[in-house]
């Protein structure tokens, strides 16, 4: 199911009833707001046996039920195997996408992450874009566009996503039958991030340890840099994924960045923090999270950089 993003779906909706998808879509935008999830749904909806476009998807067809398993012989999902995307599995969809369709009107792939295939994936995939065989729809979805070729770039259609509401959030969380109080708690921490509210309702540990890194994080803002210095000895030793505290220290900076923006009261906003250094923080976290998840950076000088900044 899609939370919100009700203009994006609206747009390509549209675009299928008249017939003019584009072959090419870039969905770009933060982690976790849902973006392979509406990419399915769109999937579905072009795919969708029902003859009423107004009914699609329909959720019950073997198509729609097929695509949400990752079974269907016409869809294609790849995704990054360990750090990247290589050559190798480039090559192979460029050799699945030179059969006809079986079943469905489109051959349909989803390339998650696409930032992470190397250069040479991304070349070898450029050809596929410039020349695509028959009824081919194309889905990259990433975090990081920057970081795609520009002749990529210049060959899709560009689709952003954004935090969604925290009430439409909260809504969603109540219709799975969620206390009001329970949803509000789970809407706010996701910072308008449906996938990771998802996580939290499906994984109460998750919550848990998000609210303990939070209070981490707030102690040793304010602690001198030895102490800082030494909780990064701890966190290198007892942590298997920097990446998904880092990703929590984004959220908190964001949201800081957000109520300073909006001159609400926050905690760390009453400390030291302007708009500039809050700015300046984010930049840091995401190159920080990039290295760490894409190159063979040192973890602990990519950290102790980080945390002078904090």
């Amino acid at each position: 199911m899609v939370i919100d993003h009700q203009k994006q779906w609206q747009f390509l909706k549209k675009s299928f009833k008249l017939g003019r998808i584009p072959h090419g879509l870039l969905f770009q935008g933060q982690e976790k707001l849902g973006k392979k999830t509406f990419a399915l749904e769109f999937i579905k909806l072009v795919n969708c046996q029902n003859n009423e476009i107004s009914a699609r998807p329909c959720q019950k067809c073997i198509s729609c039920q097929e695509i949400e398993k990752r079974i269907h012989p016409d869809f294609i999902l790849v995704e990054p195997l360990k750090k990247g995307i290589q050559i190798s599995q480039i090559r192979d969809l460029g050799l699945r996408l030179a059969s006809k369709p079986y079943l469905a009107s489109f051959k349909s792939v989803i390339i998650d992450q696409a930032h992470l295939m190397s250069p040479e994936a991304q070349s070898c995939f450029l050809k596929t874009l410039e020349e695509p065989k028959g009824k081919t729809l194309l889905i990259l979805i990433t975090e990081y566009p920057e970081r795609l070729l520009p002749t990529i770039l210049s060959r899709v259609q560009k689709i952003k996503f954004y935090p969604v509401k925290k009430a439409d959030i909260k809504n969603y969380l109540i219709s799975q039958g969620l206390s009001e109080n329970k949803a509000e708690e789970l809407s706010l921490l996701s910072f308008g991030k449906p996938g990771r509210a998802l996580d939290f309702l499906q994984k109460p540990a998750k919550l848990d340890n998000q609210k303990q890194k939070i209070s981490d994080l707030i102690e040793i803002c304010n602690s001198p840099l030895v102490f800082r210095f030494q909780y990064l000895k701890d966190l290198l030793l007892e942590s298997k994924n920097l990446k998904e505290i880092l990703e929590i220290w984004l959220r908190y900076f964001r949201n800081a960045l957000i109520t300073t923006i909006n001159n609400q009261q926050s905690t760390i906003n009453q400390s030291r923090y302007s708009l500039s250094k809050l700015k300046n923080i984010l930049e840091h976290i995401q190159n920080t999270i990039f290295y760490i998840s894409t190159t063979n950076v040192n973890p602990r000088l990519a950290l102790e950089v980080l945390v002078l900044e904090l």
